[in-house]
């Protein structure tokens, strides 16, 4: 039995790992799993969890107010050391660009344990968009035993980097796994969660998130101007934002947009109640990464408010667009899909990330890696 440890603790981490934990634990006799929460996102990722069924074993709550990203490593290199030294562990899995993931594969290296990433070669090349994510998936490439690339373009990213061949698997994106996750009972209660609030939910439906540390500052102030005409010119369309804890969004969010009455100021959702709204979205203003990656399943068209995008596919493929923190942009484009009706805008390309199918490739994958 190989004793695999599971390292996140954001809530797009766990959407997109759950998949995989679940697919592994059909197999108890081949694998231990070991799910470790630090807790990153602490009220998220464990709400999160809970949706899928889950349950940390360890949770290390590595979290403090207004700290800085060295603080936080530090942090969590300390505890996850003290894992390792008192775990026997054959396998580290980890999934995207956080700080956390970093630092499962640092302290992994330091063990040498095997580190397999999930979601691999996404790339941006420009280390301050994202920042920090782009730095911290380049190093954890470094580490990286096995490399489960979404598509070929993150492949051929590897590739470039001398990352070898034989270790690099296209598998598709677990998040596309995680969304057939969803039962009949999760809709109906998502439905009766609005219903509740008095949110209407039909074809005039806007959903804005907007948390990335590189959109703080003047970026959030003109976004939050872009949101704020939008909504006072099309007033008879239902904008909903699910608004992150961080102060320095926040604050800011709720101070100028909370007079507006046909916007929906929320707290962080559950994931089920936030799938709930891109399947009924007419337009998304996002600068998430993983939702750019959902979208397309709901053939809803995706604002992208970053200047850098790794998921570039969609860009290619047209079921997004980079608007960056640009006023004007983010106004062009919106006006666009907001003018005309909900059927005619929607997506007709199929979603380039994946098929619901990459949880089972990677098992099988691992699988081979140990001669199971």
């Amino acid at each position: 039995m190989k004793n695999i440890i599971f390292i996140f603790g954001t809530r797009p981490e766990i959407i997109k790992l759950a998949p995989i934990i679940l697919e592994m634990k059909k197999y108890p006799q081949e694998y231990n799993v070991i799910i470790c929460n630090t807790e990153q996102q602490k009220e998220l990722s464990n709400q999160t969890l809970a949706y899928f069924g889950l349950k940390a074993d360890i949770n290390l709550d590595c979290m403090r107010e207004n700290q800085s990203l060295a603080s936080v490593q530090a942090r969590l290199l300390t505890s996850l050391d003290k894992v390792f030294c008192e775990n026997t562990i054959d396998a580290t899995i980890v999934q995207g660009d956080t700080m956390t993931v970093l630092c499962g594969a640092l302290i992994s290296f330091y063990h040498k344990t095997p580190v397999f990433h999930v979601e691999a070669g996404l790339r941006s090349y420009d280390i301050y968009e994202p920042f920090p994510e782009e730095v911290m998936r380049q190093m954890t490439s470094r580490v990286a035993d096995l490399h489960f690339a979404p598509t070929e373009v993150n492949k051929n990213a590897l590739l470039k980097e001398n990352i070898q061949e034989n270790k690099i698997h296209v598998v598709g994106n677990t998040v596309i796994d995680a969304l057939f996750c969803l039962s009949g009972e999760v809709v109906e209660n998502s439905e009766r969660f609005y219903r509740d609030k008095n949110i209407p939910i039909d074809d005039k439906l806007v959903l804005i998130t907007a948390h990335r540390r590189e959109n703080h500052g003047e970026r959030i102030d003109r976004i939050i101007d872009a949101i704020s005409y939008l909504a006072q010119k099309y007033s008879d369309h239902t904008f909903v934002i699910p608004v992150h804890p961080n102060p320095n969004v926040k604050n800011k969010i709720h101070e100028r947009l909370g007079n507006l009455t046909n916007i929906h100021l929320l707290p962080p959702l559950d994931y089920p109640y936030l799938v709930y709204l891109m399947k009924h979205a007419k337009l998304i203003l996002t600068d998430s990464g993983g939702i750019q990656e959902e979208a397309p399943s709901f053939a809803c068209p995706t604002l992208v408010m970053r200047y850098e995008t790794e998921r570039k596919e969609g860009i290619e493929a047209g079921v997004s667009k980079l608007v960056g923190a640009d006023y004007d942009k983010i106004l062009f484009e919106s006006e666009k899909i907001l003018s005309s009706s909900r059927n005619a805008t929607r997506l007709k390309a199929q979603n380039p990330y994946g098929d619901g199918a990459s949880a089972k490739k990677i098992e099988q994958i691992i699988r081979k890696y140990f001669n199971i």
